[in-house]
C-alpha cells in the first residue's frame, strides 16, 4: 500500500484500517458463464469455484473458440481472508501452439516452482511470502477488496517470478448481465504493453467482465451472461 505525507496521511490510515477491519467474504461454490472474445473471434468462457477435500477450493477459468483453447486451474485454501495458492495448471492452445505449465506453491519450504513448458530461468524457485497469489486468485481478491474498500495492491506469482501490481478504480459503469442492468465498479491496471480491466458487481464473487489488451489491441474479453 502506498504511503503519503500530510494532509492525505489520514486517508492512508483509514485505508489501512479498512484492510484490517473489513470482513472477508466467505468462499462459496459458484459457476459463471461468459461470452468470450479471444483474438477477435467469439466463443464461450466459464469460471467455476468448487470445493475440494481438506477445506480447499478450486478456481477454474476456461476460454474456447476456433483459435484459442485456454484452461487455468488453481487449488487454494483460505488463511484469515487470504486466498493462498497451493497448486496450479495452465493449459493453452493458440492456433497450433500448445503450452502446459504446472505451478507448485510449497508453503512448508516457502518456495514456488514451475514445471512443464517453461524455460529453465522461469522454473524457480521463487521465495513465497504471506499474501502471495496467482493471477486467478488476484481476480477473486479484486472483487472482495473493491467491496471492502481495500487497497488493490497484490504480489503476483507468475511465469517463474514475483511482481507487485496495483489496480486503480476508474469509476462506475453500467453493464447488462442476465438481461438486467447492473452498476459495476471498473478497475484498471496497465504496464505499457499489457492492460487489464476488471468490472466488479458487489454481490458476485467473480468479475462481471474481464478485458485483457496487448499492444493496444483486445486479446481476451469475457462478459458475464449467467451464473448459478
Amino acid at each position: 500500500m502506498n504511503t503519503t505525507r500530510n494532509p492525505v496521511l489520514r486517508g492512508s490510515v483509514l485505508a489501512a484500517l479498512a484492510w484490517i477491519s473489513a470482513p472477508a467474504l466467505a468462499v462459496e461454490a459458484f459457476t459463471a458463464d461468459y461470452q468470450a472474445t479471444a483474438m477477435g473471434m467469439q466463443g464461450e468462457g466459464q469460471v467455476s469455484i468448487t470445493p475440494q477435500p481438506n477445506n480447499r477450493w478450486q478456481y477454474h477459468l476456461s476460454v474456447k473458440n476456433n483459435l484459442v483453447d485456454l484452461s487455468q486451474k488453481t487449488v487454494f485454501d483460505e488463511q484469515k481472508g487470504w486466498l493462498r495458492p497451493l497448486s496450479g495448471t495452465d493449459l493453452s492452445r493458440l492456433l497450433v501452439r500448445k503450452v502446459a505449465v504446472n505451478a507448485n506453491f510449497d508453503w512448508s519450504s516457502n518456495q514456488a516452482t514451475w514445471t512443464g513448458d517453461v524455460k529453465p530461468e522461469r522454473a524457480g524457485p521463487v521465495e513465497l511470502k504471506t499474501g502471495d497469489m496467482d493471477a486467478l486468485l488476484v481476480n477473486m481478491a479484486i472483487v472482495r477488496d473493491v467491496a471492502a474498500g481495500r487497497p488493490l495492491t497484490y504480489r503476483l506469482l507468475e511465469n517463474g517470478k514475483a511482481r507487485e501490481m496495483t489496480y486503480q478504480i476508474a469509476g462506475k459503469e453500467n453493464l447488462t448481465i442476465g438481461g438486467k442492468t447492473r452498476e459495476t465498479t471498473k478497475v484498471v491496471r496497465g504496464d505499457g504493453k499489457r492492460e487489464t480491466l476488471v468490472w466488479v458487481v458487489p454481490d458476485m464473487p467473480v468479475p462481471a467482465r474481464i478485458l485483457q489488451r496487448q499492444d493496444g489491441q483486445d486479446f481476451i474479453d469475457l462478459k458475464l451472461k449467467a451464473w448459478r
